[in-house]
Parts: C-alpha cells; sequence; structure tokens
C-alpha cells in the first residue's frame, strides 16, 4: 500500500469514528410539552414513549420538557434545547420563518377517515345566550395562545372573512387563556363570553368530537359538553406536526422518526396516549403541507 493511500485510508477511519463518536455524544433526548393542557396530564401522556425511545435510538435517557406556553418549546427547537415536539402548523411555522433548517416536520395525526386536519371551533356557555357568530358581536373574545394555530392564527385569518370586518372592531375585547384547557375553562368562569378551541369536527358532540381539546377535557372530566355551545367553525387545518431537530445527528433522526412511525402498531395505547386519543395512525409530512400556515402567519403575525 503506498503511502498516500495509507493516509488516505487513516483519514478515512478518523472521519468515521469522529462521526461516531459525535452520534454517540447524544446521550438524552428532549420532548418539549408546549402547555395546551395542565402540565401533569401533558406529562402522564407522554411518559410511556421514554422507554420505546431509548430502546430505539441508544440513548441513555429521554427528558420531559414541559412549557407554561408554546413559545417556550418554539425557543427550544429554535436554540437546541429541545430535540423534538408535536405542536400545531403555526408553532411550527413560527419555527420554519425563523431558521428553516432549525427542525424537520416528519409526521402527522390521522383520523379513521383518512383525514389529516382539524377545526379551530368557538365555543360560549349555553346559558349565555350566545349561538352564533351574529350574537357574538361586541363579546369578549378570547384566544389560546399568540402561537396556537386554531386559537389564535386561524381564527385571525377566518373571522374577518365571515363577519366582514376585523377581529379587534368585531369583538369588544380580546385576550389569552393561557393554553386551550385554561382557556375553555376560562370561557365556563365566564373570563370570556366566547373562546377559540379545536377539535376533529367528527364524531358525537357529547364526547367533545373524536379528538382535540375538547375531546380531552370531557376525558378527563374537566367538561360536559352540554355547558357550552359550538358559535363558529373554522375552515379546515393540517394536523401539527411532530418535529425532530436538525440539530440531531442524521441517523438519529431517522431512528427517532422510525419508532413513532411504528408506534400505531407496536403500541396501540402508547400512541393514543402520545396523541391525545382519536387518532388511528401517522401520515408522512413535509414543509409543503404547511406552506399555507407559514404564509398566513407572516401575514398576520410576522416573523
Amino acid at each position: 500500500m503506498s503511502a498516500f493511500r495509507k493516509i488516505l485510508m487513516a483519514t478515512i477511519a478518523v472521519a468515521a469514528l469522529a462521526g461516531n463518536a459525535a452520534a454517540q455524544e447524544v446521550k438524552v433526548l428532549r420532548i418539549g410539552l408546549d402547555g395546551g393542557e395542565n402540565e401533569a396530564d401533558q406529562v402522564r401522556r407522554t411518559e410511556c414513549v421514554k422507554p420505546g425511545l431509548i430502546a430505539a435510538t441508544g440513548v441513555s435517557e429521554v427528558q420531559l420538557f414541559p412549557s407554561p406556553n408554546y413559545n417556550g418549546v418554539i425557543q427550544g427547537l429554535l436554540g437546541g434545547t429541545i430535540d423534538l415536539a408535536v405542536m400545531g402548523a403555526a408553532s411550527y411555522a413560527a419555527v420554519y420563518i425563523k431558521d428553516p433548517n432549525a427542525v424537520t416536520p416528519v409526521l402527522t395525526t390521522k383520523q379513521a377517515d383518512g383525514s389529516t386536519g382539524y377545526y379551530s371551533i368557538m365555543v360560549a356557555r349555553k346559558d349565555s345566550g350566545i349561538k352564533t357568530l351574529a350574537d357574538a358581536k361586541g363579546k369578549k373574545l378570547g384566544f389560546a395562545d399568540p402561537d396556537s394555530t386554531s386559537g389564535y392564527l386561524v381564527p385571525n385569518v377566518a373571522l374577518p372573512k365571515d363577519t366582514g370586518a376585523p377581529v379587534k372592531q368585531y369583538f369588544s375585547e380580546t385576550g389569552f387563556g393561557g393554553g386551550h384547557e385554561n382557556l375553555v375553562l376560562g370561557v365556563l368562569d365566564k373570563k370570556f363570553d366566547v373562546g377559540t378551541t379545536f377539535g376533529s369536527g367528527q364524531g358525537d358532540w357529547a364526547q367533545g368530537y373524536t379528538s382535540g381539546n375538547l375531546h380531552q377535557m370531557v376525558t378527563k372530566g374537566l367538561l360536559d359538553m352540554d355547558d357550552i355551545v359550538e358559535v363558529w367553525k373554522s375552515p379546515l387545518i393540517p394536523n401539527g406536526p411532530l418535529m425532530v431537530s436538525q440539530k440531531l445527528p442524521a441517523d438519529l433522526q431517522k431512528k427517532v422518526t422510525a419508532y413513532f412511525a411504528e408506534l400505531p402498531k407496536k403500541d396501540k395505547s402508547c400512541f393514543e396516549s402520545f396523541t391525545g386519543g382519536g387518532y388511528v395512525d401517522w401520515a408522512p409530512v413535509d414543509q409543503s403541507f404547511y406552506q399555507t400556515i407559514i404564509d398566513a402567519r407572516k401575514a398576520v403575525i410576522g416573523g
């Protein structure tokens, strides 16, 4: 073997070892939880993926990082302190607009009919007398979170088309509930006259539809759907993505994606717990699936 070839082979070997070392340096995977429901419930629902992720990826630990709001997870994904998260399309858009290379959307949830979308739903107390969007004129409107797709972004785009007026003109006042669960509780407590949350729009109203915040609240005993009415429903919104940080080694990104893609078949109960229930599988997605939401966020909120 020539001296040059020996040097070349040694260089390749060193590079391979360095690559393996870089991959092995990732000892912990960090999952961000966005505060859409109370922290204890989010942690409880997510815990089940930890053993499987450890086995599938070879990391030594999976940690859960609850945030009081969506922005905490968004900043974690941008800064590399969060490795993966499932969030709404507007949250992904916020990350993408700031840094198109920060995360990769890989999977989204799929309903039983094959659809991969849901709705922003405006609700009011049944005893409020508010039954229609016209009845809500001049009332106080609550949003879930400024980075929520269904709880803020889509209503700000779609409501003016249905009311013929900007949101701030049509309603007397607007505010934020601090996540979807707290938003609905705020409506029940008369903090807001109406509020925007989300649901699949499919199935039994008494069950809060088949999936979404209303369904989760009914399942947990926090909401009796007979106490509220649906005032307005948006056009279909794309389900939010499972996002994986591009700061992870490429091989580890693939292992994470493969684990979650196989979860509905290997551990259906964990899949249902992790996704909040009401979904049957994942569907693969990429950035193009969310382009309309990215454009809407740029128009309504900016970068």
